[in-house]
């Protein structure tokens, strides 16, 4: 009770340290790069990380106190997106000093967008098999092959990329981590189209595409690792994307931050269907005179009473997280978690459409919302990770069960059936 007391004085300490700051140096006439790069310059942006790379050298907590500062103030905090959430920690954890000099600053004020170059369609859930190869020519590497699934690749500026450098080691040690512009030529991002009508995601081809040997994070063979804590990040990303304003914020910082996120979330529009939408179904029941049906009940309260339990696991992470302790077993229960939501939450709302859950338009406007539902939590068990990848870490890494038999361990990639180089 002493620690969480102390803690508390600790956060309204730094939350008074934020205010004091903004108060003085918040000018609603500046523009959203002028705030920004007075926000990274005052290390507030980033207050976790070191006085030496904009930051503060505080407690992982602060990072979520000091935003939420400056937002509950009326002021506009850092960039929503994977450049923030996952390009910057990943370079800030394991970039040379080069690195963070190039990108990290421009990254943290939302100058450069980032897309996350990593699955493969030949790979699957198996990110080590991924056949991208980059091939060192001088002080550039050569990369050609084929990306997908990849979010808002169509308008990034820096992909975050990880690619095969070596064909005659083990598929997990001949991997390595770059960082590409994706306006040069040889890079081309098309599109993808769902089946809910949406083209959030899209595949990319890397032809002859070339990437300064400085753009290497960490060293050669060490992709799987920087790889592994980029996707601890991407596991904890989606508080990444909200944006608020309060009602009466105006100014030239606050329209450019307002135009800045609506851009940014249409991208996401669909994913609270993708979730499953549990807070519609009692709503819904009764809309469709079904509450009092007793099976449909009993499915209500199964799915509702499993939802609060995750959203405890999901505290338990955030918790930690805060603590500076790093991404854990957490992130897999949550994921596995919000996948088992998202199917429920399908079930359920199948049992009370029933078969008005095929109109993508009706009279009744939410008829659409249910139907498009339908049709997009299928991805939630796939992005960010499978479920039975996740399964596979939590099993190996929580539990010490023996890893999954692979017929290919520990023999080089190049005489790996399909995955021999050419």
């Amino acid at each position: 009770m002493n620690d969480r007391a102390d803690r508390n004085q600790t956060e309204d300490a730094v939350e008074a340290a934020v205010l004091d700051w903004f108060h003085e140096a918040w000018d609603p006439s500046l523009s959203l790069l002028e705030w920004r790069d007075r926000l990274v310059d005052s290390g507030w942006a980033v207050p976790s990380w070191s006085s030496e790379w904009f930051g503060r050298d505080l407690p992982a907590w602060a990072d979520r106190v000091a935003h939420a500062a400056i937002r509950h103030a009326g002021g506009v905090a850092v960039p929503l997106g994977g450049g923030f959430g996952l390009a910057a920690p990943t370079m800030y954890g394991h970039g040379s000093d080069e690195l963070k000099t190039k990108y990290l600053r421009r990254t943290l004020t939302g100058e450069l967008a980032w897309c996350q170059l990593f699955s493969e369609p030949g790979a699957g859930s198996d990110l080590a098999g991924l056949k991208t190869t980059a091939i060192r020519d001088g002080d550039e590497w050569i990369v050609n092959g084929q990306k997908v699934w990849n979010t808002s690749a169509d308008h990034a500026d820096m992909g975050i990329l990880v690619a095969r450098t070596d064909w005659d080691v083990s598929k997990h040690s001949g991997l390595s981590y770059f960082l590409i512009d994706m306006h040069q030529p040889g890079v081309e991002a098309r599109p993808i189209e769902q089946m809910n009508y949406y083209n959030s995601f899209n595949e990319v081809f890397l032809t002859d595409a070339r990437v300064p040997h400085e753009n290497m994070v960490a060293g050669e063979g060490d992709g799987w690792k920087v790889a592994r804590g980029t996707l601890a990040h991407e596991r904890s990303f989606s508080s990444q994307r909200s944006a608020q304003f309060g009602p009466d914020a105006v100014g030239r910082v606050i329209d450019e931050a307002r135009d800045e996120a609506t851009e940014y979330l249409k991208t996401y529009e669909w994913y609270p269907q993708r979730m499953g939408r549990p807070d519609l179904v009692i709503e819904r029941a009764r809309a469709m005179g079904k509450i009092d049906d007793g099976v449909l009940r009993q499915e209500i309260m199964k799915l509702i009473s499993f939802q609060r339990a995750s959203e405890w696991t999901a505290g338990r992470a955030k918790a930690a997280r805060e603590l500076g302790r790093p991404p854990g077993s957490e992130g897999s229960i949550g994921k596995l978690a919000l996948s088992e939501v998202a199917r429920r939450s399908n079930k359920v709302h199948s049992m009370i459409a029933g078969a008005r859950g095929l109109l993508s338009e009706g009279a009744d406007p939410i008829d659409a919302v249910i139907a498009e539902v339908l049709v997009s939590t299928p991805a939630q068990s796939i992005a960010g990770g499978t479920d039975e990848i996740q399964h596979n870490i939590l099993g190996e890494n929580m539990l010490g069960l023996p890893k999954e038999p692979s017929a290919d361990r520990g023999m080089p990639f190049r005489s790996v059936g399909e995955g021999t180089a050419t």
